[in-house]
Order: C-alpha cells, then structure tokens, then sequence
C-alpha cells in the first residue's frame, strides 16, 4: 500500500521539477537582473526581510553563511548580528552588488564567494546559522538541504514558495497557457521529516517584489522570465492588459507573495536517516 511514509519524496520532487521543465538558469541571467533586485528585494523595509529577522534565533551564533545571496539581502540586513558573515551565489553580478551595498553601509566583515549550490562547499568554512532565503528552488532539493545541515553548527533557516506559480493567475487566464505548476515548501518539509528532521514552519506574507514594472518592457519581460517565450499575440493581448490596467489604476499582478520559513535544529548526520 502506498503511504506518505512509503513516498519517496526526494524523487517525486525531482519528477516534478522534470515535467514543470524548470531547468537552471546560466549565471547570466542573474547577472542582468542583480540591479533590480538589489532595488526591489534587498530594501531594510521591506517587510519580507523585516519578519525573516524576527523569526531567527541569534542565540550562541557568531557566524553566518547565506547560500544564493543575491544582492545580499538576507547576510546585509542581519550583519550587525554576527561577527562575520559569508555569502555565496553563482552570478558574480549579483555578488558584485551585495559587495557594493555591503561597502556603503559601511559593512566590513562581510565576505562574497562565488560558489553554486552543485558546487562542492569542502572550502567554506562551518558557520553556526545558514540560511537559504528564497532560493531553494533548486534540481536536487533532498542534497540542497543535507548541504545546508552538514555546513550550519547550530540552525538553518530556509524560504519556499507557498504558491505552486510565480504567475499571477491573471495572466495565466489572459494568455490561456497551462503554466506547468512548481514544487512548494511541502517537499521540503517531509523530505526533512523522513532524514530524521522535525523542522518549525511559519509563514512571511510579503511584498511581491517581481510585481513592480515602471515600464510596458519591463512588464513584458518579467512575464517572459516568468512564462517562456511569448508569441506576438500574446505580446499583444498582455499590452493592452498592461495599458487598461494602468489607466484604471489596479495592478497589474498580485501586489503580494506568501513565503514558508522552513527552519530547523542541526542535527548531526549520523543520527540522520539517509
């Protein structure tokens, strides 16, 4: 008989990532839109980054590693709670941001390491808190978080969508596509709890920082990043829903996110289910 105890959930959630045709984006990408999210989702306000802070325990902890830290947004904005702080990403544009911002804040124990989640970590240094914020969205979840258990000394806090789609269901109906839907936090949370990890999870409702477009372009390429390529009819349909939009004022995508704090106690590997 099949069970929630007999699923396998490391391999449905690489199946699953197989039929969404989620693929990995080459470090390019990021290296283009590092400005904007520096902009949009690393502001001190925000309240994404304002709730992640409250929900961690600093207690005993010294070091920190953010694994995909972007413009720095989580290692930046907890950096005066550490004595020092590591943050590593494959897109050197992003890293070079977070380097940038780290400097005007006037940030001096703050060190970027270009390093992927596939690359090996046998260099990086144990640190007592990691934390993954927004970018465990990776092929290999299952060995994601054994990384991030094996190389915490204390806990490790990580951020999953809660919402199977970053598009608005708006768009999805304008377009009339069937956007292939994306593995959610629940994967994560029984993944851990089949290896022997009971994690806390609790949620962030934010601001969608993907939902602000100063510009017709930038509208059509955000929903391009999101969708796939656009055919020209579908350019069309999305410029007057871009046009109505705003001259009635609403809009034009779900102005918020829900995001899942998944956190947990290390707990050695030996004692870990593999």
């Amino acid at each position: 008989m099949n069970t929630i105890e007999t699923t396998d959930f490391a391999e449905l959630y690489k199946n699953h990532m197989v039929q969404a045709e989620r693929t990995k984006k080459e470090p390019e990408h990021w290296d283009k839109r590092a400005e904007k999210m520096a902009e949009t989702c690393a502001n001190p306000n925000d309240p994404y980054l304002i709730k992640f802070r409250e929900m961690m325990d600093f207690t005993g902890a010294e070091t920190l590693l953010d694994v995909g830290c972007g413009p720095g947004s989580i290692s930046i904005h907890v950096a005066d709670k550490f004595k020092k702080t590591i943050g590593i990403d494959y897109s050197t544009g992003m890293l070079a941001v977070a380097k940038r911002r780290a400097e005007q804040a006037g940030i001096n124990h703050a060190e970027f390491i270009t390093c992927s989640w596939e690359d090996s970590w046998d260099a990086l240094p144990r640190c007592d808190i990691a934390v993954a914020s927004r970018s465990t969205l990776v092929m290999d979840l299952q060995a994601a978080l054994l990384k991030l258990n094996r190389q915490a000394k204390l806990r490790v806090y990580t951020t999953h969508t809660v919402s199977p789609t970053f598009v608005d269901q708006r768009i999805i109906r304008l377009l009339g596509r069937d956007v292939p839907t994306l593995p959610t936090y629940i994967y994560a949370v029984n993944m851990l709890n089949q290896m022997g990890i009971h994690p806390k999870v609790d949620y962030i409702r934010s601001r969608n920082c993907q939902s602000n477009f100063n510009s017709l372009e930038q509208f059509i390429e955000g929903i391009n990043f999101s969708v796939g390529p656009l055919s020209e009819d579908e350019i069309a349909r999305l410029t007057n829903y871009y046009h109505e939009s705003i001259e009635k004022g609403v809009s034009l995508i779900s102005p918020t996110r829900d995001w899942a704090m998944v956190s947990w106690d290390v707990v050695p590997e030996s004692e870990l289910t593999l």
